[in-house]
Protein backbone atom coordinates (compact mmCIF):
# COMPACT_ATOMS: atom_id res chain seq x y z
CA UNK A 1 0.00 0.00 0.00
CA UNK A 2 1.32 3.51 -1.11
CA UNK A 3 1.09 7.03 0.54
CA UNK A 4 0.34 9.61 -1.83
CA UNK A 5 1.12 13.83 -1.94
CA UNK A 6 -0.73 15.91 -4.00
CA UNK A 7 0.75 19.34 -4.79
CA UNK A 8 -1.76 21.82 -5.82
CA UNK A 9 -4.90 19.47 -5.43
CA UNK A 10 -8.23 22.16 -5.51
CA UNK A 11 -7.84 22.67 -9.33
CA UNK A 12 -10.02 21.06 -11.52
CA UNK A 13 -7.56 18.18 -12.24
CA UNK A 14 -6.47 18.15 -8.14
CA UNK A 15 -9.96 17.24 -7.87
CA UNK A 16 -10.22 14.48 -10.03
CA UNK A 17 -7.12 12.81 -8.52
CA UNK A 18 -8.75 12.99 -5.31
CA UNK A 19 -11.78 11.05 -6.59
CA UNK A 20 -9.61 8.46 -8.42
CA UNK A 21 -6.91 7.72 -5.29
CA UNK A 22 -9.98 7.55 -2.47
CA UNK A 23 -10.95 4.26 -4.96
CA UNK A 24 -7.49 3.02 -5.59
CA UNK A 25 -7.18 -0.46 -4.03
CA UNK A 26 -3.40 0.09 -3.23
CA UNK A 27 -3.25 3.52 -2.38
CA UNK A 28 -3.81 3.64 1.70
CA UNK A 29 -3.97 7.43 2.40
CA UNK A 30 -2.92 11.02 0.53
CA UNK A 31 -2.51 14.39 1.51
CA UNK A 32 -3.50 17.37 -0.63
CA UNK A 33 -1.33 20.42 -0.61
CA UNK A 34 -2.05 23.98 -1.83
CA UNK A 35 -1.09 27.88 -1.50
CA UNK A 36 -4.74 29.87 -0.73
CA UNK A 37 -7.01 26.72 0.28
CA UNK A 38 -4.08 25.85 3.02
CA UNK A 39 -5.73 25.43 6.18
CA UNK A 40 -9.40 24.60 4.34
CA UNK A 41 -11.37 21.76 4.73
CA UNK A 42 -11.98 19.40 1.47
CA UNK A 43 -15.88 19.84 1.69
CA UNK A 44 -15.17 23.63 1.72
CA UNK A 45 -13.81 23.48 -1.53
CA UNK A 46 -15.74 20.82 -3.50
CA UNK A 47 -18.90 19.91 -1.58
CA UNK A 48 -20.06 17.55 -3.73
CA UNK A 49 -17.22 14.44 -2.44
CA UNK A 50 -18.93 14.67 0.47
CA UNK A 51 -20.22 11.42 1.51
CA UNK A 52 -17.09 9.75 -1.05
CA UNK A 53 -13.90 11.28 0.59
CA UNK A 54 -13.15 11.81 4.01
CA UNK A 55 -13.36 15.94 5.08
CA UNK A 56 -9.48 16.20 5.03
CA UNK A 57 -7.81 19.66 6.04
CA UNK A 58 -5.86 21.40 3.29
CA UNK A 59 -2.04 21.73 4.28
CA UNK A 60 0.78 24.38 2.98
CA UNK A 61 2.31 23.65 0.02
CA UNK A 62 5.29 25.28 1.83
CA UNK A 63 4.78 22.21 4.64
CA UNK A 64 5.45 19.22 2.34
CA UNK A 65 5.69 16.09 4.01
CA UNK A 66 8.56 13.35 2.48
CA UNK A 67 6.87 10.82 3.89
CA UNK A 68 4.81 10.14 0.97
CA UNK A 69 5.85 7.31 -1.56
CA UNK A 70 4.55 9.47 -4.85
CA UNK A 71 3.80 12.74 -5.53
CA UNK A 72 1.11 14.16 -8.40
CA UNK A 73 2.33 17.72 -9.16
CA UNK A 74 -1.16 19.77 -10.47
CA UNK A 75 0.15 23.31 -10.45
CA UNK A 76 0.46 25.84 -13.39
CA UNK A 77 3.24 26.26 -15.28
CA UNK A 78 6.40 27.11 -14.04
CA UNK A 79 5.36 26.30 -10.28
CA UNK A 80 6.49 22.91 -10.36
CA UNK A 81 10.28 23.61 -10.82
CA UNK A 82 10.39 24.55 -7.08
CA UNK A 83 9.54 21.24 -6.06
CA UNK A 84 10.33 18.24 -8.84
CA UNK A 85 14.09 18.48 -7.79
CA UNK A 86 13.87 18.46 -4.32
CA UNK A 87 11.36 15.38 -4.39
CA UNK A 88 13.49 13.88 -7.08
CA UNK A 89 16.91 14.25 -4.86
CA UNK A 90 15.20 12.82 -2.08
CA UNK A 91 14.35 9.26 -4.24
CA UNK A 92 10.92 10.19 -4.55
CA UNK A 93 8.93 9.30 -7.39
CA UNK A 94 7.12 12.15 -9.01
CA UNK A 95 4.00 12.79 -11.96
CA UNK A 96 3.91 16.29 -13.40
CA UNK A 97 0.49 16.77 -15.10
CA UNK A 98 1.87 20.42 -15.73
CA UNK A 99 4.38 21.46 -18.64
CA UNK A 100 7.81 22.20 -17.21
CA UNK A 101 9.07 18.78 -18.26
CA UNK A 102 7.72 17.56 -21.21
CA UNK A 103 9.74 19.17 -23.51
CA UNK A 104 13.45 17.87 -23.93
CA UNK A 105 15.64 21.09 -24.58
CA UNK A 106 15.84 23.98 -22.16
CA UNK A 107 15.50 26.44 -25.34
CA UNK A 108 12.74 25.15 -26.44
CA UNK A 109 11.05 25.51 -22.97
CA UNK A 110 12.13 29.01 -22.83
CA UNK A 111 11.22 29.86 -26.18
CA UNK A 112 7.44 28.49 -25.40
CA UNK A 113 6.71 28.44 -21.54
CA UNK A 114 8.55 32.07 -20.90
CA UNK A 115 10.39 30.89 -17.93
CA UNK A 116 14.00 30.09 -17.19
CA UNK A 117 14.13 26.26 -16.90
CA UNK A 118 15.93 25.64 -12.65
CA UNK A 119 16.79 21.99 -13.47
CA UNK A 120 17.22 21.39 -17.35
CA UNK A 121 19.47 18.67 -16.24
CA UNK A 122 15.80 16.52 -15.40
CA UNK A 123 14.34 17.11 -18.89
CA UNK A 124 16.72 14.31 -20.11
CA UNK A 125 15.99 12.00 -16.96
CA UNK A 126 12.11 12.66 -17.05
CA UNK A 127 9.79 9.70 -19.35
CA UNK A 128 6.58 10.71 -21.39
CA UNK A 129 4.18 9.12 -20.15
CA UNK A 130 1.67 8.90 -23.07
CA UNK A 131 0.51 6.19 -21.11
CA UNK A 132 -1.75 4.14 -24.09
CA UNK A 133 1.89 3.62 -26.70
CA UNK A 134 3.20 0.63 -26.26
CA UNK A 135 6.82 2.79 -26.59
CA UNK A 136 6.47 4.43 -23.13
CA UNK A 137 9.70 2.70 -20.62
CA UNK A 138 8.30 2.77 -16.99
CA UNK A 139 11.73 0.75 -15.84
CA UNK A 140 14.27 2.71 -12.93
CA UNK A 141 12.51 6.35 -13.53
CA UNK A 142 11.71 8.40 -10.83
CA UNK A 143 10.14 11.56 -13.18
CA UNK A 144 7.15 10.81 -15.00
CA UNK A 145 6.14 13.85 -17.15
CA UNK A 146 2.37 13.55 -18.29
CA UNK A 147 1.55 14.99 -21.41
CA UNK A 148 -1.38 17.73 -22.34
CA UNK A 149 -4.66 17.43 -22.99
CA UNK A 150 -4.22 17.68 -27.24
CA UNK A 151 -1.38 15.79 -27.16
CA UNK A 152 -2.75 12.86 -26.04
CA UNK A 153 -5.79 13.26 -28.28
CA UNK A 154 -3.39 13.99 -31.93
CA UNK A 155 -0.08 11.39 -30.45
CA UNK A 156 -2.17 8.68 -29.87
CA UNK A 157 -4.15 9.40 -33.33
CA UNK A 158 -1.20 9.56 -35.75
CA UNK A 159 2.03 7.65 -33.68
CA UNK A 160 0.15 4.53 -34.86
CA UNK A 161 0.89 5.05 -38.97
CA UNK A 162 4.58 7.07 -38.95
CA UNK A 163 6.56 4.37 -38.56
CA UNK A 164 5.57 2.77 -41.85
CA UNK A 165 4.41 5.72 -43.40
CA UNK A 166 6.45 8.21 -42.57
CA UNK A 167 8.10 7.64 -46.27
CA UNK A 168 4.58 8.22 -48.03
CA UNK A 169 3.06 10.88 -45.66
CA UNK A 170 3.22 14.61 -47.44
CA UNK A 171 1.92 16.53 -44.80
CA UNK A 172 -0.49 16.67 -41.70
CA UNK A 173 -2.75 19.25 -40.53
CA UNK A 174 -4.63 19.06 -37.28
CA UNK A 175 -7.85 21.09 -36.38
CA UNK A 176 -8.51 20.30 -32.45
CA UNK A 177 -10.98 21.49 -30.41
CA UNK A 178 -11.23 22.54 -26.49
CA UNK A 179 -13.42 22.98 -23.94
CA UNK A 180 -12.99 25.85 -21.49
CA UNK A 181 -11.61 23.79 -18.54
CA UNK A 182 -8.66 23.47 -20.54
CA UNK A 183 -7.68 27.20 -18.97
CA UNK A 184 -7.68 25.76 -15.83
CA UNK A 185 -9.94 27.64 -12.87
CA UNK A 186 -8.15 31.06 -13.11
CA UNK A 187 -10.89 33.76 -14.44
CA UNK A 188 -10.64 35.34 -17.97
CA UNK A 189 -13.22 37.30 -19.83
CA UNK A 190 -12.86 35.54 -22.69
CA UNK A 191 -13.93 32.11 -21.28
CA UNK A 192 -17.02 33.50 -19.52
CA UNK A 193 -19.91 31.80 -19.74
CA UNK A 194 -21.30 35.14 -21.88
CA UNK A 195 -18.97 35.04 -24.22
CA UNK A 196 -18.22 31.23 -25.12
CA UNK A 197 -21.98 30.40 -24.95
CA UNK A 198 -22.85 29.42 -28.79
CA UNK A 199 -19.79 30.26 -30.06
CA UNK A 200 -16.82 28.68 -31.36
CA UNK A 201 -13.01 30.07 -31.74
CA UNK A 202 -9.54 29.39 -32.83
CA UNK A 203 -7.00 30.70 -30.50
CA UNK A 204 -2.88 30.96 -30.41
CA UNK A 205 -2.24 30.08 -33.97
CA UNK A 206 1.02 28.63 -35.57
CA UNK A 207 1.72 29.73 -31.24
CA UNK A 208 0.36 27.19 -28.96
CA UNK A 209 2.93 25.74 -26.70
CA UNK A 210 1.84 22.21 -27.11
CA UNK A 211 2.92 22.26 -30.86
CA UNK A 212 6.35 21.30 -29.97
CA UNK A 213 5.59 18.98 -27.29
CA UNK A 214 3.57 17.23 -30.31
CA UNK A 215 5.78 17.79 -32.89
CA UNK A 216 9.25 16.18 -30.56
CA UNK A 217 7.36 12.80 -30.08
CA UNK A 218 6.69 12.53 -33.96
CA UNK A 219 10.29 13.23 -34.49
CA UNK A 220 11.45 10.69 -32.21
CA UNK A 221 9.19 8.29 -34.50
CA UNK A 222 10.60 8.69 -37.54
CA UNK A 223 8.18 11.96 -39.08
CA UNK A 224 9.89 14.23 -41.16
CA UNK A 225 7.10 16.08 -42.90
CA UNK A 226 5.04 19.59 -42.68
CA UNK A 227 2.69 19.59 -39.64
CA UNK A 228 0.03 22.00 -38.86
CA UNK A 229 -2.01 22.51 -35.24
CA UNK A 230 -4.61 24.65 -35.12
CA UNK A 231 -6.75 25.08 -31.65
CA UNK A 232 -9.96 25.93 -31.16
CA UNK A 233 -12.68 26.95 -28.06
CA UNK A 234 -15.95 25.13 -27.68
CA UNK A 235 -18.56 26.26 -25.72
CA UNK A 236 -18.50 23.45 -23.66
CA UNK A 237 -16.48 23.02 -20.48
CA UNK A 238 -14.62 19.59 -20.95
CA UNK A 239 -13.58 17.58 -23.80
CA UNK A 240 -10.42 17.32 -26.42
CA UNK A 241 -11.68 16.77 -30.29
CA UNK A 242 -9.22 16.32 -32.93
CA UNK A 243 -9.28 15.58 -36.51
CA UNK A 244 -5.96 15.44 -38.31
CA UNK A 245 -5.63 14.81 -41.75
CA UNK A 246 -2.99 12.87 -43.56
CA UNK A 247 -1.69 13.49 -46.90
CA UNK A 248 -0.40 10.64 -48.79
CA UNK A 249 1.62 10.17 -51.57
CA UNK A 250 0.01 7.12 -52.53
CA UNK A 251 -2.63 5.37 -52.17
CA UNK A 252 -3.02 2.79 -49.14
CA UNK A 253 -5.67 0.28 -48.46
CA UNK A 254 -7.99 0.58 -45.14
CA UNK A 255 -7.53 -2.75 -43.82
CA UNK A 256 -3.63 -2.69 -43.50
CA UNK A 257 -4.23 0.81 -41.46
CA UNK A 258 -6.57 -0.77 -38.85
CA UNK A 259 -4.68 -3.77 -38.84
CA UNK A 260 -1.74 -1.66 -37.41
CA UNK A 261 -3.79 0.22 -34.64
CA UNK A 262 -5.57 -2.83 -33.46
CA UNK A 263 -1.82 -3.93 -32.96
CA UNK A 264 -0.21 -0.83 -31.20
CA UNK A 265 -3.06 -0.51 -28.93
CA UNK A 266 -3.24 -3.43 -26.55
CA UNK A 267 -4.66 -0.69 -23.54
CA UNK A 268 -7.70 -1.23 -22.27
CA UNK A 269 -8.49 2.33 -22.67
CA UNK A 270 -8.40 2.85 -26.42
CA UNK A 271 -11.23 2.26 -28.38
CA UNK A 272 -11.77 1.83 -32.15
CA UNK A 273 -14.45 2.98 -33.79
CA UNK A 274 -16.05 2.12 -37.05
CA UNK A 275 -17.92 6.13 -36.76
CA UNK A 276 -16.50 9.43 -35.91
CA UNK A 277 -16.74 9.66 -32.14
CA UNK A 278 -18.40 12.15 -30.05
CA UNK A 279 -17.45 14.35 -27.23
CA UNK A 280 -20.29 12.73 -24.83
CA UNK A 281 -18.86 9.38 -25.44
CA UNK A 282 -15.99 9.90 -23.05
CA UNK A 283 -16.40 12.98 -20.78
CA UNK A 284 -15.35 11.41 -17.46
CA UNK A 285 -13.58 8.52 -18.59
CA UNK A 286 -10.68 7.82 -19.48
CA UNK A 287 -10.94 6.33 -22.87
CA UNK A 288 -9.58 8.05 -25.79
CA UNK A 289 -11.87 7.16 -29.22
CA UNK A 290 -10.10 6.37 -32.62
CA UNK A 291 -11.88 6.88 -36.11
CA UNK A 292 -9.96 5.95 -39.27
CA UNK A 293 -11.68 6.85 -42.53
CA UNK A 294 -9.52 6.72 -45.80
CA UNK A 295 -10.16 7.83 -49.60
CA UNK A 296 -8.05 7.52 -51.79
CA UNK A 297 -4.47 9.42 -50.64
CA UNK A 298 -6.10 10.93 -47.78
CA UNK A 299 -6.58 9.32 -44.23
CA UNK A 300 -8.32 11.32 -42.01
CA UNK A 301 -8.28 10.57 -37.95
CA UNK A 302 -10.93 11.73 -35.48
CA UNK A 303 -10.08 11.33 -31.71
CA UNK A 304 -11.94 12.60 -28.68
CA UNK A 305 -10.90 12.35 -25.26
CA UNK A 306 -12.22 14.06 -21.58
CA UNK A 307 -8.67 17.00 -21.70
CA UNK A 308 -9.65 16.36 -17.17
CA UNK A 309 -8.86 12.89 -17.15
CA UNK A 310 -7.03 10.78 -19.99
CA UNK A 311 -5.86 14.52 -20.59
CA UNK A 312 -5.07 15.02 -17.44
CA UNK A 313 -5.38 12.83 -14.22
CA UNK A 314 -6.38 9.96 -15.52
CA UNK A 315 -4.15 9.43 -17.53
CA UNK A 316 -1.37 10.39 -14.62
CA UNK A 317 -3.04 7.85 -12.21
CA UNK A 318 -2.51 5.38 -15.39
CA UNK A 319 1.16 6.68 -15.18
CA UNK A 320 1.29 5.65 -11.48
CA UNK A 321 -0.29 2.23 -12.13
CA UNK A 322 2.14 1.49 -15.23
CA UNK A 323 4.74 2.36 -13.10
CA UNK A 324 4.46 0.42 -9.98
CA UNK A 325 3.27 -2.51 -11.86
CA UNK A 326 -0.20 -2.65 -11.20
CA UNK A 327 -3.59 -3.24 -13.11
CA UNK A 328 -3.01 -0.36 -15.20
CA UNK A 329 -6.93 0.40 -14.88
CA UNK A 330 -7.12 0.00 -10.97
CA UNK A 331 -8.78 2.98 -9.44
CA UNK A 332 -10.09 4.33 -13.09
CA UNK A 333 -12.50 1.60 -13.99
CA UNK A 334 -14.76 -0.66 -12.00
CA UNK A 335 -13.70 -3.63 -10.57
CA UNK A 336 -15.90 -5.96 -12.74
CA UNK A 337 -14.10 -3.98 -16.14
CA UNK A 338 -10.74 -5.37 -15.26
CA UNK A 339 -11.53 -9.19 -15.81
CA UNK A 340 -12.82 -8.03 -19.73
CA UNK A 341 -9.54 -8.24 -22.57
CA UNK A 342 -9.31 -5.60 -24.69
CA UNK A 343 -11.72 -5.28 -27.38
CA UNK A 344 -12.38 -2.96 -30.75
CA UNK A 345 -15.44 -1.35 -29.91
CA UNK A 346 -17.35 -0.74 -33.44
CA UNK A 347 -20.10 1.60 -33.33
Amino acid sequence: MHSIGIIGGTGYTGKKLIQYLTLHPFIKDFQIYAKTTAGENLHEIFPDLDGYVDNLQIKSIEDISYEHDLYFIALPHGEALKYVPILTSKDKYVIDLGGDYRLDFEELYIQWYKYTHTSPYLLKEKVYGLADHPSTNYTEIKLISNPGCYPTAVLLSLLPIIPDFSDKIISVSCIAYSGTSGAGKSSRADLLLSEMYGNVKAYNINDHKHEPEILQQLYKNGFHSPFSFTPHLLPSARGIYTTSSIHLSEEIKKENIEEIYKSVYQSPFIRLRNNPPELQWVIDSNFCDISISLKGKVLIVTAAIDNLVKGASGQAVQNMNKLFGWDETSGILPARRKELKYVSVHS
